[in-house]
């Protein structure tokens, strides 16, 4: 990729947080991590920069400010409404699925346990050309098959 960029990684898993990190790092050393363990450091990164992010990845299931609360307000903000968001969660819930793109959500990419899975899922996204995507309910989905 060879473009220096920050992305936004937001969840209350200290071992994904790691995981996540790692894998980019081996991805891409040229692209910035930076970490938030629930919605309202999201929310606060995300008002007061610098950095700004060119990706956020976000977690559903978090205490406090779950991930639909944060991508209603990230959506609804007129500073963040044109940034990328991509759900990362494990839930694998067609009306949770479907709620996240209906809310604005850019992708969903569900977690998983294997490595290379992981891996080409988070490069995949990170390729991506967002300022030319739209997402329907044929895009929406990442498929690990």
């Amino acid at each position: 990729m060879n473009n220096k960029f920050t992305i936004f990684y937001t969840d209350d898993d200290q071992d994904d947080l790691e995981f996540f990190k790692e894998i980019v790092d081996i991805i891409d050393d040229n692209i910035e991590v930076i970490t938030q363990t629930n919605g309202q450091q999201l929310m606060h990164a995300l008002d007061n920069p610098p950095p700004n992010p060119y990706l956020i990845y976000l977690d559903l299931n978090m205490p406090g400010l779950n991930g639909l609360e944060v991508l209603k307000r990230v959506r609804s903000s007129s500073s963040h409404n044109k940034l990328p968001v991509i759900i990362f969660s494990t839930s694998r819930d067609e009306n949770t699925i479907e709620r996240t793109r209906e809310l604005g959500a850019s992708y969903y990419l569900p977690k998983t346990g294997i490595f290379d899975h992981l891996k080409r899922s988070i490069e995949h996204t990170l390729k991506m050309d967002w300022s030319g995507f739209i997402p329907s309910k044929n895009n929406f989905v990442y498929n690990y098959s």
